[in-house]
């Protein structure tokens, strides 16, 4: 509903129309009001339709769960107006408190306008307020039905399970009397319709089993192109790996699940659809379709986990004989609790005696019971030496006990007239543990793919690896997406199914789904899993979006308008935080999250924040500082501390620079704003270089400088403004020390041009004559040498001291 707040923002507006806006607002309120008075008579209306029908006599649990979510919808719609009334109640408040209090006696008079605005708001705030009360009400009544909805429901439920029944002798005669009028009635009516089909519906009869087939096959075929060998045994693979036996066992049962399913609902569909199925027979045939259904699904699913005919694809560790003893009796359940669903579903439609369909079933239940206490006492465990043809062990501790107390339950619930009972729980025994065999086989299947290097070995990988070229990183990543694919799909599939097979209706699964996706209460928080879902895949594409945005202003403007390096990384970073500012605040909102509240937490956690967490702040900001002032930037040559280098990289936390030897050092940009940092092309890259030079006493200076003058002026690559500069130094200890001094225009080619400028002046001096000398040093030496002689003995040594101007010819000085 849209609701338009009336009246202008001030006083002094709303005297400049005195006339307009009372029109204005009249009309602009009329229309909500009209709206809300029509969804109050049509709440009401609903409220009591579902009320009339839910006491309805003989009103089943399917009609009941449709009752029930209507309901639970129209609680939500009321909800949703109910809101809207409550935001127009929020404007109109705060509009009264902007006009304020009316002037008490004594006071100016107010305007006329602020007057009446005054009073329609408060007319139409007692209006709105009556609404919301009466709406509550319905939505209230709505809540107390569904409530008293699903107390029906499970009232029903119990009564069906723990209904008693008194066993006699009689009751079986009776029962079995009933059976044979109840096969004969079977075959008149099944008989009749076969020749009314053939007779008046033969050709859309041959149509729906043909369509039926054609969609049976066209799932089979597209499983088989599309799953390829996960779904065919290699007899070429003696031992073949348990990853590879789960894989083929999962998707061979769902694909052949999911064929057969085709085929049913295709050909009841079809048949249905052409007029091919009369209402007596529609229910029959539906019966019959499911009695297959679950023969061939549990058959499957058996033969698949337990391998009778093959050991090797075998998944649980059984002797050949136990494989083969536990699949027929597992098939021997299976056939027992689909004819007991399908004969009851034949007895209801024929409307034969309830003591037949109760005999089915406790004939049924008995069989069951009997099967599981057989199933007790086999010895289907592979022996220990692992030979499948030798005899098997007993089962694991306590799962004989398990076995024998459920036979045990189904016989003393189905004898003692519990028939009910018995007859759900023989059903929950074979439809659930197939259903559940089948998602623990699915979790297994997902597991063995994800496990690391599993995929990569797996048919399904190695195409990958070859068709796109992966590495096992890449494979191994897709391996992990792959198994939690497999376990979603495995709970998606079974879940639902199993609360079906245990009471619930189609509307109690599809409400819980939603309200699962859409609204899940955390106290006063409420969240939405497709919410959340929105949100990431919004902060997915705005994240791409910033990345082409920030690549294509590189390349495309940038680049071709030969901006410098520095400014288009600053550029570059800068439009990288708006876009990834941007896409937060927009997945955050769309996924539900209320801003303000995370306002409040951050606000709550600054202190923490401002201690625990200021020098990572202290580096972002002073990373935008440097984006910002760019004291230097990208490819800049700077010296900070005992770090010189090029600038590489400016992020939001630290400062690349690369050193001369190819070293990468990371200095925090904190660091760089606090301390001194030398820049040598902060403004430009022009710098002067120096080359000292020393010759010889006697050397004329002035040739000398003319020669170093000359020898730069040579050099195109050395500016002449401005020009070159010799500098006579000083008068050193053994040259006169001279330096020449230059600019370049980029510092990169200060060493080469200094380079072959030194092996230039040293050619030219020579061919001058002018002598580079060496650095002389005199050094005085005073004191006593020792010289060794031969000793008087081998045992002793002795030196005498000689000055060292007596030294005699020959003898070397000491060092």
């Amino acid at each position: 509903m849209t609701l338009v707040l009336v009246g202008s923002p001030s006083g002094s507006l709303a005297q400049s129309a005195p006339e307009a806006a009372p029109a204005a607002a009249a009309g602009a309120s009329a229309a909500p009001k009209s709206k809300t008075q029509t969804t109050i008579t049509e709440a009401k209306k609903a409220l009591g339709s579902i009320t009339a029908r839910s006491n309805a006599q003989g009103v089943d649990d399917m009609q009941l769960a449709e009752l029930k979510a209507q309901a639970d919808d129209l609680v939500t719609r009321l909800s949703e107006h109910l809101g809207s009334l409550k935001q127009r109640l929020d404007q109109i408040n705060a509009r009264v408190k902007e006009l304020g209090e009316p002037p008490q006696d004594g006071q100016p008079p107010e305007a006329a306008v602020v007057t009446e605005e005054r009073s329609r708001l408060a007319a139409e705030r007692g209006e709105l307020t009556a609404f919301s009360s009466e709406l509550g009400q319905i939505s209230n009544g709505a809540k107390e039905l569904s409530a008293k909805i699903t107390e029906q429901r499970r009232r029903l439920f119990s009564d069906v399970l723990l209904k008693h029944t008194d066993l006699s002798w009689g009751m079986l005669a009776d029962a079995g009397s009933t059976f044979w009028h109840e096969v004969d009635t079977f075959q008149e009516t099944m008989a009749s319709w076969l020749s009314f089909a053939w007779k008046f519906k033969k050709l859309q009869l041959v149509g729906a089993v043909f369509l039926s087939i054609g969609a049976a096959l066209f799932f089979l075929a597209g499983g088989y192109r599309m799953l390829g060998k996960m779904v065919k045994r290699d007899p070429a693979i003696d031992n073949p790996p348990y990853i590879t036996r789960l894989s083929f066992a999962f998707w061979s049962l769902v694909l052949q699940t999911f064929s057969l399913s085709a085929f049913m609902l295709a050909t009841f569909f079809f048949m249905d659809s052409f007029g091919v199925l009369r209402p007596d027979i529609r229910p029959l045939v539906g019966t019959f379709l499911g009695f297959i259904w679950v023969v061939v699904f549990v058959a499957r699913l058996s033969y698949l986990v337990l391998g009778p005919e093959h050991p090797h694809w075998r998944l649980i560790r059984l002797s050949n004989r136990g494989a083969k003893v536990l699949f027929w009796l597992i098939l021997a359940m299976a056939l027992i609790n689909g004819l007991d669903f399908a004969l009851t579903e034949v007895s209801e439609a024929l409307n034969s005696p309830v003591v037949l369909s109760i005999a089915k079933s406790l004939i049924a239940s008995v069989l069951i019971g009997v099967i599981l206490l057989a199933m007790s006492f086999l010895k289907p465990v592979l022996a220990e030496d692992r030979d499948p043809d030798a005899p098997g062990r007993s089962w694991p501790r306590g799962f004989p006990l398990a076995l024998r107390a459920l036979g045990i339950a189904l016989l003393l619930a189905a004898l003692s007239g519990y028939v009910g009972l018995a007859r759900f729980f023989s059903t929950q025994i074979v439809l659930t543990g197939a259903l559940v065999a089948t998602g623990y086989i699915g979790i297994l299947s997902g597991k063995a793919v994800g496990k690391q290097g599993a995929f990569a070995s797996t048919s399904v990988g190695k195409y990958v690896a070859v068709r796109f070229k992966s590495n096992e990183i890449i494979l191994d990543q897709i391996g992990l997406v792959a198994g939690l694919s497999i376990y979603a799909f495995s709970v998606i599939i079974v879940v639902p199914v199993i609360l079906l097979t245990w009471g619930f209706q189609t509307q109690d699964i599809k409400a819980a789904a939603i309200r699962l996706l859409t609204q899940i209460s955390i106290g006063n928080i409420n969240i939405s899993l497709i919410g959340i879902l929105v949100g990431v895949l919004l902060f997915m594409v705005g994240y791409l979006v910033t990345r082409f945005a920030q690549r294509w202003i590189d390349r495309n403007v940038m680049a071709r308008s030969q901006v410098d390096a520095g400014v288009r990384n600053s550029v570059k970073t800068g439009i990288g935080y708006l876009g990834m500012g941007l896409a937060v605040v927009i997945g955050v909102s769309a996924a539900g999250i209320d801003l303000s509240s995370l306002a409040l937490v951050a606000s709550a956690l600054s202190v923490g924040i401002g201690f625990g967490l200021q020098n990572i702040v202290s580096n972002f900001v002073s990373g935008l500082i440097l984006l910002v002032e760019r004291p230097f930037k990208v490819g800049d040559h700077i010296i900070t501390g005992t770090t010189e280098g090029i600038v590489k990289r400016i992020s939001v936390r630290a400062t690349e620079i690369e050193t001369f030897r190819k070293q990468s050092i990371i200095v925090p940009n904190s660091d760089l704003i606090n301390a001194a940092v030398g820049n040598w092309t902060h403004r430009n890259r022009m710098q002067r270089s120096e080359i000292p030079v020393g010759v010889a006493y006697g050397t004329d200076p002035r040739r000398v400088i003319e020669l170093l003058l000359e020898l730069a002026g040579a050099v195109p690559q050395i500016l002449r403004n401005p020009e070159p500069h010799v500098e006579f130094l000083r008068f050193g200890a053994s040259s006169l020390d001279f330096e020449l001094r230059f600019h370049v225009a980029d510092i990169s080619d200060g060493m080469n041009i200094r380079n072959a400028l030194r092996a230039e002046i040293l050619r030219r001096f020579e061919e001058e004559g002018i002598e580079i000398p060496y650095t002389k040093q005199d050094i005085n030496v005073h004191g006593t040498l020792y010289t060794m002689r031969a000793p008087a003995s081998e045992k002793e040594k002795q030196y005498e001291p000689k000055d060292v101007h007596d030294r005699e010819a020959g003898e070397a000085p000491a060092s």
